[in-house]
């Protein structure tokens, strides 16, 4: 089975990456794996992680093939070695004949962490890794974030007129953005676990802080496995407000990504105002920054700004990231950015 040219083993790759995509909103606190399974006589069958409790991607793609014997799996992280709401993938590959596997990075989860290539080995079968390691990477690096450090994937959301501006000085914000920006920040509401606002942003919206808006029907996404965010609020939210239930924290942020990286919160996306952004970011706690940028202008030095606090006192110290993505979304600018090199050292 060795003998499948790299180019072959890259583009089979590709096609579990993007089976996995079809998962990332209903795997977590899981992976949201892929996997492409070939069989000997060319036939393909795939899989994606099912929700919590529901099969992991290689026994997705197990049960959709006709003959895995002698077949090849490509899966876009290593197969576990343990047992937890389900049996290890390790055993079902094994007992399903399976000559070769090929793996884009190992799983650092430490009831992996290589125990799971090591089986498979053990047991003849043929192990590759590390084709197309940097797109996984990139796709599981909120799960990849969790399962390094303990802490969630910390999203930092913000949406601001052309001169940085979040809402007027009467108070009113809704809707700085579109309708387009409106549903696919709700997407992002969808990758995550929980999402933060502060007691101040409760008292002004009264946000419901739902993904009511994704998938959107012409997507055609089964929205099975779905749900919305655990809410959190710094400080306390009213009674009466849509925001209940929710977490009401008034520790340090730190402690809460704690708390929240031992809870199975694998992505925290935070939504508070120019405070709580002032605060998360100020800490150093961001691990990406997506900003909905309006075309529009309170063209006024009133209008409230991004951050509120102090900043940066000179040139030297401001921050600064890598602009990782720039789209259009409807009538606005989605910009992604992640914290760099130099602006790790910057104030």
């Amino acid at each position: 089975m060795g003998d499948v040219s790299p180019v072959v083993d890259r583009d089979r790759m590709l096609r579990a990456i993007d089976v996995a995509s079809r998962a990332r909103h209903r795997a977590s606190p899981n992976p949201w794996v892929g996997v492409t399974l070939v069989q000997t006589d060319g036939s393909i069958a795939w899989g994606a992680t099912q929700p919590p409790g529901g099969n992991h991607a290689e026994i997705e793609a197990l049960e959709s093939a006709q003959d895995t014997v002698g077949s090849t799996v490509y899966t876009t992280l290593e197969p576990c070695n343990h047992q937890g709401r389900t049996g290890p993938c390790t055993g079902a590959l094994i007992a399903a004949g399976v000559a070769r596997v090929v793996i884009a990075i190992e799983d650092p989860d430490p009831n992996v962490a290589g125990t799971g290539i090591a089986r498979l080995r053990e047991a003849g079968v043929e192990v590759d890794v590390g084709v197309a390691a940097a797109e996984v990477e990139h796709q599981l690096r909120p799960y990849l974030h969790h399962r390094r450090t303990g802490r969630p994937w910390v999203v930092l959301k913000l949406a601001a007129t052309l001169d940085g501006r979040v809402a007027a000085p009467d108070g009113s914000s809704q809707w700085i953005t579109g309708p387009a920006a409106r549903v696919d920040a709700h997407r992002l509401r969808a990758e995550s676990d929980a999402i933060l606002v502060g007691a101040g942003t409760v008292r002004t919206d009264d946000p419901s802080l739902t993904v009511r808006d994704w998938p959107p029907p012409e997507l055609h996404i089964d929205p099975a496995g779905i749900t919305d965010p655990r809410r959190i609020v710094l400080g306390t939210a009213p009674e009466g407000t849509k925001v209940h239930p929710c977490l009401e924290f008034d520790g340090e942020i730190p402690d809460l990504l704690d708390q929240l990286g031992s809870d199975d919160v694998v992505q925290l996306m935070v939504e508070g105002g120019p405070r709580v952004a002032h605060a998360i970011h100020h800490a150093r706690l961001v691990d990406q920054y997506v900003v909905y940028v309006a075309p529009a202008l309170f063209a006024g030095s009133d209008a409230a700004s991004l951050f509120a606090g102090m900043g940066a006192m000179s040139i030297e110290g401001i921050w600064r990231g890598e602009f990782e993505d720039v789209q259009r979304v409807g009538d606005d600018i989605r910009i992604d950015v992640i914290p760099g090199g130099a602006a790790e050292s910057q104030g």
